[in-house]
């Protein structure tokens, strides 16, 4: 699934390729889709809201896509030969000479204007984790209204509490800051937990700049029974969650916290 760091690269592209620019034609495969509707409209802005993406148009609409596991945003010039099969094609939107295509993505859908303050997906979302500045406070205070006892590799893809963090980097994040996937989110203190998020914003905002092709470098995720970079130790691989994510972990390294004993025992500061 297309992370955070993903969609906000896609959001950006096309955002310098359409932006103030007017649709002269749509096609869609997708049934029901008014794709004649976005004929005529002026692209406003193009945004990234975690893994979703937000097309503005003039009228007040949104042009709203979720890539899920199989989609992809790709921009061409007129005429150039398209990276994917044209079968793949959900919608095709064109300014002018250049032309957005949207491929395999199982969302897309045109939003009235107002109507993401109800959307189901969209309504409840957390802070984007890759906003400037972080809203480091406002997601702590998500992840603790939730309960206690909740896994910390569940609590990082919980897009409720911080949007666009994803399996890769949740896995990251907890190895960059030695916690077991497994760890409730009560062994930590609110610095802790602060710290955790804002090491997923820092590691995923690397990732921002021009890409290059080169595959990502990673320390644990996909490397089950291959060594830790720290300990040597194997890495160890288990699904975990409702979404039954694979989670990858040292052992050594990152060793299960259990949840301190009294109410509020992990609410204070390190060190208090």
């Amino acid at each position: 699934m297309p992370e955070g760091d993903t969609i906000f690269r896609s959001a950006a592209t096309l955002r310098r390729w359409l932006a103030g620019r007017a649709v002269t034609e749509a096609t869609t495969t997708v049934e029901g889709f008014p794709a004649a509707r976005l004929v005529g409209q002026r692209v406003e802005a193009v945004e990234a809201q975690g893994k979703h993406l937000l097309v503005r148009l003039g009228s007040g609409q949104v042009l709203h896509t979720h890539m899920k596991m199989t989609g992809s945003w790709h921009v061409y010039r007129s005429g150039e030969r398209w990276r994917r099969p044209r079968s793949e094609a959900r919608l095709t939107v064109t300014c002018g000479d250049r032309v957005a295509v949207c491929f395999n993505a199982p969302v897309v859908e045109l939003l009235r204007p107002g109507a993401e303050r109800v959307h189901r997906a969209l309504a409840g979302l957390g802070p984007d984790i890759l906003a400037v500045p972080l809203a480091v406070d406002e997601i702590r205070d998500r992840a603790r209204a939730g309960a206690p006892g909740v896994a910390l590799g569940e609590l990082l893809l919980d897009q409720t509490v911080a949007a666009g963090i994803g399996n890769i980097w949740r896995c990251e994040s907890l190895f960059a800051e030695r916690h077991n996937p497994w760890t409730p989110q009560a062994a930590l203190d609110d610095d802790q937990l602060c710290s955790l998020f804002t090491t997923a914003a820092r590691l995923m905002s690397a990732q921002l700049g021009p890409f290059t092709g080169r595959g990502l470098d990673r320390w644990v995720y996909g490397r089950a029974g291959r060594p830790c970079p720290r300990c040597r130790a194997p890495v160890l691989a288990r699904r975990q969650g409702e979404m039954a994510r694979v989670a990858y972990w040292c052992p050594r390294c990152q060793p299960l916290a259990p949840a301190p004993q009294g109410p509020g025992a992990a609410r204070g500061p390190k060190g208090s």
